[in-house]
């Protein structure tokens, strides 16, 4: 059987790999599994309902939820009748949710829990049209998805289904994925079967993954990166395990033991912060040791062991690994750029990370390091059946079949976005070393001019700074200025730890920041960072900040990129009695 819409998976895992896992989920203490039956019977129920209740080819239907096997069933059930699934993070904003809920005229939600369910109730008389909530958790005054699973399929039912999959064209909408952005309201991206079809296709063998093993899955499903990697696994019949909560992660890193996850540098950032922040409650030889182990790692050169290396390994290393499962073999890491200490850290522990690059445009894959061929510091080979090429200015340019029909409701954005050529502009600038592996060097947008007419890359400076355990983000700014000024906003937990180890009292995080062995602290970093620094890149001015920033107070998007317009809004006056603006 050939696998050429999304909607084929649930039939193509049943035929293939009909004794495997599809799908688990904890609740109440234990672990749920789907198969593939459950998975063909429950999104079949799903078809089924939205039939029943009006719902036709091309219209759009919504899930707010965090990671379960109920997202999978709604997502086959609705796209096998010709629906739109239109995916939303449970983090957004009203007003985000209002702007997709009236330009998608989006019929049904189904949402995860009590919070969504007051959330959104309380929105719908700003949407334009009567909107039908479904709740993934059994609620009161709520319509249950439960309900729906246990309902029984007449025979007609059950054919009519069938007869309106057969009609779903590998080239038909099967979704509309809105991206956050980092200035404006939320552009839809439309993706065919066929997009996302040829990208999880191209990309599975690239990986090397065995059916035997199991995935651990906590990045949010709706977002294009960890959702294509959702289909792939399914495609290559590995077990995907949704975790619960933030807060239980390492819990169920130990109970699954996955061979592969997939990662956005944050959280490889906060893994290393927490080995760190433990390390620091060491004293003696073996705080020495394991500061040792941690510089070893830091600067690792890939692939070379030695009897030292062994003898962290050992020691140190193996409990990191253990950490996290103990079998780990693979970490699929996209989003955004990794800082190359943690990159040799994590394969110096024995836990390979191979870094990757697309955008939602592009459903997304564009190249990826994998076990196959992997060259460190880039962003990989570029994948099969994609073309690239840079632009004069060094502009990534693709062309693919990957590429997105277009933005929804925007002819203007999407010529903009794809040139006469079909080539889509990626806004991105990079560099092709030995003719197939791409590197990233910055963004279009985020690049600056300094009053010297000097261009700036700031998040080449920004993830400079962030390698110090002691900051988790900072924006470098000067555009027009002869110098540039940085926001720090520190890694709070190894702060803390740090002024514990030293004795340093304080009364909150803002009376933190300003005293003096916390000031040095970072002085210091960007001191080092200015001593290797070039002339129109040294950082003149910056200011530690007292709070972090977050996806519900504005600063970050959903994909934990900043806003850096509403950064730079929001610290205004700070920027100004800095010397900037």
């Amino acid at each position: 059987m050939e696998v050429t819409r999304i909607i084929d998976l649930p039939h193509y895992i049943n035929l293939n790999f009909p004794d495997n896992l599809c799908f688990a989920s904890r609740k109440a203490g234990a672990w749920n599994s789907f198969t593939s039956t459950d998975y063909i019977e429950f999104s079949n129920k799903v078809s089924g309902f939205l039939l029943k209740n009006g719902i036709k080819k091309g219209e759009a239907v919504a899930t707010i939820s965090n990671n379960r096997p109920e997202w999978n069933f709604t997502d086959i059930g609705l796209m096998q009748i010709g629906a739109v699934h239109v995916p939303v993070y449970p983090t957004i904003s009203d007003e985000e949710l209002i702007h997709i809920v009236n330009e998608a005229e989006v019929k049904i939600i189904f949402l995860a829990n009590n919070f969504l369910f007051t959330k959104t109730n309380n929105l719908l008389s700003k949407f334009d049209h009567q909107v039908k909530i479904i709740t993934y958790d059994k609620l009161n005054n709520a319509d249950y998805f439960g309900d729906i699973i246990q309902q029984t399929l007449t025979a007609e039912q059950t054919q009519n289904i069938e007869k309106i999959a057969q009609s779903v064209s590998p080239t038909d909408i099967a979704t509309i994925i809105y991206t956050s952005g980092t200035t404006s309201v939320p552009k839809g991206v439309m993706l065919s079967h066929k997009n996302m079809v040829s990208n999880f296709i191209a990309a599975a063998p690239t990986m090397e993954l065995s059916q035997t093993y199991k995935t651990l899955s906590f990045l949010p499903v709706c977002h294009v990166y960890e959702r294509m990697l959702n289909y792939m696994y399914q495609y290559l019949g590995i077990s995907i395990y949704y975790a619960e909560t933030a807060g239980s992660l390492m819990g169920n890193f130990k109970e699954v033991k996955p061979e592969v996850i997939n990662a956005v540098p944050l959280f490889l950032e906060k893994v290393y912060a927490g080995i760190e922040e433990k390390g620091n409650l060491l004293t003696g030889f073996k705080k020495r040791l394991f500061v040792a182990a941690l510089d070893y790692a830091a600067k690792y050169d890939f692939g070379k062991k030695s009897l030292k290396h062994l003898f962290y390994d050992k020691l140190i290393y193996k409990k990191w690994r253990e950490a996290m499962g103990g079998k780990l073999v693979r970490i699929i890491c996209g989003g955004a750029a990794l800082q190359e200490q943690l990159l040799r850290s994590f394969w110096a522990a024995g836990i390979p990370v191979y870094e990757g690059y697309g955008l939602t445009e592009t459903s997304p894959l564009i190249s990826n390091n994998n076990f196959r061929i992997n060259k460190m510091l880039t962003v990989g080979k570029i994948l099969e059946g994609v073309e690239v090429k840079l632009s004069e200015e060094k502009e990534i340019l693709v062309k693919s079949p990957g590429v997105m029909l277009g933005y929804y409701k925007n002819p203007q954005l999407t010529a903009d976005a794809i040139d006469n050529d079909g080539w889509f502009h990626t806004g991105d600038t990079g560099a092709i070393e030995l003719g197939q592996f791409l590197k990233i060097t910055g963004r279009i947008k985020e690049i600056f001019k300094t009053s010297s007419g000097i261009y700036v890359v700031p998040e080449s400076i920004e993830n400079k700074l962030k390698q110090s355990q002691f900051i988790q983000h900072a924006l470098v700014v000067g555009a027009n200025m002869n110098y540039l000024t940085a926001l720090i906003v520190p890694e709070f937990g190894q702060l803390k730890s740090y002024c514990q180890t030293h004795d340093i009292r304080y009364y909150n995080e803002q009376d933190m920041v300003t005293l003096d062995p916390v000031s040095k602290i970072y002085k210091d970093i960007v001191d080092a960072y200015n001593c290797n620094a070039r002339d129109s890149e040294m950082i003149k001015n910056f200011k530690v900040l007292h709070y972090e920033w977050s996806v519900e107070s504005g600063e970050l998007t959903p994909k934990m990129n900043m806003r850096r317009n509403v950064i730079i809004e929001k610290n205004e006056l700070i920027l100004r009695d800095i010397g900037y603006l």
